[in-house]
This record gives structure tokens, sequence and C-alpha cells, in this order.
């Protein structure tokens, strides 16, 4: 049985409104409702997904940023 990777919420929840991605962990309104009931396997791939989104919001951001 494949374990449970930790939730990635760091309690900054707030969604990007160009993205819909939490700004605290990267995951979608639809992910974040979903993660209670989500298996360890679907779990796993959102949090293999966050990476890439952290990095584009954070690009996204010093973008507005600079103006």
């Amino acid at each position: 049985m494949t374990q449970a990777p930790p939730s990635p919420c760091i309690s900054i929840c707030t969604i990007d409104k160009a993205s819909g991605w939490c700004e605290g962990c990267g995951r979608s309104i639809a992910e974040i409702t979903e993660w209670a009931s989500a298996s360890p396997q679907r779990q796993q791939q959102i949090v293999d997904d966050l990476p890439a989104r952290m990095t584009e919001l954070r690009r996204t951001s010093e973008k507005k940023s600079a103006g």
C-alpha cells in the first residue's frame, strides 16, 4: 500500500485569479476540495505537479512586480 504524502498546504490560502492555483501550495480549488478523499496515488500526482506550478506562480508574480 502506498503511503499518502503530507498535505502541501502551508496556510497561505489565496487563489491566483489568472491561474486558479493557490499561491501558497499551488493546488487548484478542485484539488484542495478533493484532497481529503483522494487516494494516496492521486495525492502524489497532485504533489508531483506543484513544483512547476509554483515556479510559474513566482514568475508571474515577478512580472507583475516589475510592472
